[in-house]
């Protein structure tokens, strides 16, 4: 039997960066890294809490919630390691899954977990060139997905790829059997592999040290293609300690979750940490503002983390029909500014308090408002830094701005990303001093230490909380026969935050197309429907710099002056 690999000896993986040895020490002594896991989190809440209920899924269509217990959800990854095993899957293999909110989700990511391997969770709305790209890149051995989701054919979709990407050897299908999978239910769910004699002797060989890769998570950016971020038990951990150290939550807490468990959002603040915190987690597997409040009410929900239009949401559903929602205290906000009317709302219909926080998949809540501060605050902040990570904000110097002054957002600390999967160059060019991180983002400093978010010098547009690959879009785009150039720019939404706009120049002096027809191409190329831009604007020339740079700044001043 080997033993777990040390905090000292992670498990090698492709892109991760070496951090200074006096960092990693200095994270130890501070308490902000340990030598537990985000397993050993879960099975000792298992231990104190066995029968108390761990999740509550509520499911479109209608019927009662399912239930399960901590003890039941214990015994389920478990079981779940041992199908994975029988797979093949070794310890330090990343393995996929796209799946909606459902208690499978963390089952299967404990499962993961103590069969010593990496998680790499897919958005549902990722279509078949994303995984293609994304399933090559990690060399998954197994893809989970369900049946259908959202009128969407994921089994058809994973049985394709199987035959295209090269590692991919086994499909697990959530649902109705298909041929060409396996199933879920007969594979993982009805074989007792936990009954195994060497199982346990199989798991404590593949346990994780704290310090070993726990997820790899692609994220859209600038580079014409998603990248990997790399986490750790250790820097998951860090990220989500701002739940309790910060807003007080405990064990009695129930957490609410509509953000898909495959963001950062979901997987962090909606699964690991409320079952290490030993909270009742509800789920829903699709939005519905409706739902939700009756879930408040029925379940006792405390608080949740989503975007500023799920909150708007909720506001216009609770004054058409009002629920009692005495237990809701939080709406933790991220992902687009939070106009002040929303603040005053959630307080006076929901009884819920919003704070803002800000933050990226690479390194989680970075800042945050308080519970307790005024609306004028929270409408006008994305917050102060949590104790254990710094930021700061520099001019066009290269020096930091005096308060008030804006400029380009840095940070660092412990739940800042290990790297980018077998991508080291990426990360080196967003931290050239394997120290402080670019975010992309553009900040105004505050006397108070934190920031407003007013800009972003990345390209990237965020509808809704959801980041879409501007680069990827517009190289697409390019190779439609009627667009000579093209430049996706993120337009002001009341609901969403942003919304994304096609400028177009047209190829060959023709007939501009209409939206129809990019959105069209844009499906018939697999690209996720979310992606594809809402709005179609036709220019007869692109403003840019000397250097030949379309200048997306005027093409936003251009719209927006309508």
């Amino acid at each position: 039997m080997s033993s777990p690999a040390s905090p000292s000896s992670p498990t090698p993986t492709p892109g991760r960066r070496d951090i200074p040895a006096e960092t990693v020490a200095e994270y130890y002594r501070q308490g902000w890294w340990r030598e537990a896991t985000l397993v050993d989190d879960f099975l000792a809440q298992v231990a104190a809490r066995p029968d108390a209920t761990a999740i509550v899924s509520y499911h479109t269509g209608g019927g009662e919630p399912e239930r399960h217990t901590y003890a039941e959800l214990e015994r389920l990854s478990r079981r779940f390691a041992g199908a994975l095993i029988d797979l093949g899957v070794e310890r330090g293999d990343a393995v996929s899954l796209q799946l909606p909110n459902s208690w499978e989700f963390p089952a299967i990511v404990y499962g993961i977990l103590r069969a010593g391997a990496v998680v790499n969770p897919l958005v549902p709305i990722f279509r078949h060139r994303e995984l293609d790209f994304i399933l090559g890149r990690t060399a998954s051995r197994v893809l989970i997905v369900p049946d259908r989701f959202r009128d969407h054919d994921h089994a058809a979709m994973a049985l394709d790829l199987l035959g295209t990407v090269e590692a991919l050897k086994h499909v697990v299908v959530v649902g109705e059997r298909t041929e060409g999978a396996l199933s879920f239910q007969e594979h993982f769910v009805d074989r007792p592999w936990e009954d195994d004699p060497g199982l346990a002797a199989e798991l404590e060989a593949r346990r994780h040290g704290a310090d070993d890769v726990v997820q790899v998570q692609f994220t859209s950016g600038t580079t014409g293609e998603p990248k990997g971020v790399i986490h750790s038990h250790n820097t998951i951990h860090s990220g989500s300690r701002n739940i309790d150290e910060v807003y007080g939550l405990g064990s009695d807490d129930v957490c609410f979750m509509a953000s898909t468990l495959a963001h950062q959002t979901g997987f962090g603040y909606g699964m690991v940490k409320p079952l290490a915190l030993g909270q009742k987690i509800v789920y829903q597997d699709l939005w519905n503002a409706e739902g939700m409040l009756d879930a408040v009410e029925r379940e006792g929900v405390a608080w949740t983390v989503s975007a500023t239009a799920f909150v708007m949401d909720m506001v216009a559903a609770q004054r058409r029909q009002p629920r009692n929602l005495s237990t809701f205290k939080y709406f933790v906000c991220g992902g687009a500014a939070i106009p002040p009317h929303v603040v005053v709302e959630a307080k006076e219909v929901l009884g819920a308090e919003l704070i803002a926080v800000w933050g990226m998949t690479e390194n989680m809540v970075v800042t945050t408002t308080r519970p307790g501060d005024p609306v004028e605050l929270v409408s006008d902040s994305d917050g102060t830094p949590v104790n254990w990570m710094e930021i700061r904000v520099l001019g066009d110097d290269r020096q930091p701005v005096a308060p008030g002054g804006s400029g380009d957002l840095q940070c660092r600390g412990p739940s800042q990303a290990l790297g980018y999967f077998h991508r080291p160059d990426l990360y080196a060019a967003a931290s050239p001093d394997n120290d402080w991180f670019d975010t992309g983002d553009v900040a105004r400093l505050r006397e108070d230490g934190g920031i407003r978010i007013v800009g972003r010098t990345k390209d990237l547009v965020i509808r809704g909380g959801e980041n879409i690959p501007v680069a990827e879009i517009e190289a697409l785009l390019y190779t439609h026969p009627k667009v000579a150039e093209v430049a996706i720019v993120g337009v002001p939404d009341d609901r969403l935050g942003e919304r994304a706009c096609a400028v177009i120049t047209v190829a060959g002096g023709g007939a501009a197309p209409v939206l129809a027809e990019l959105t069209a191409f844009l499906d018939e190329s697999g690209t996720a429907k979310q992606f594809w831009p809402e709005r179609l604007a036709v220019v007869d020339e692109m403003p840019k710099t000397p250097s030949g740079k379309i200048q997306k700044f005027k093409l936003r001043q251009q719209l927006l002056a309508g």
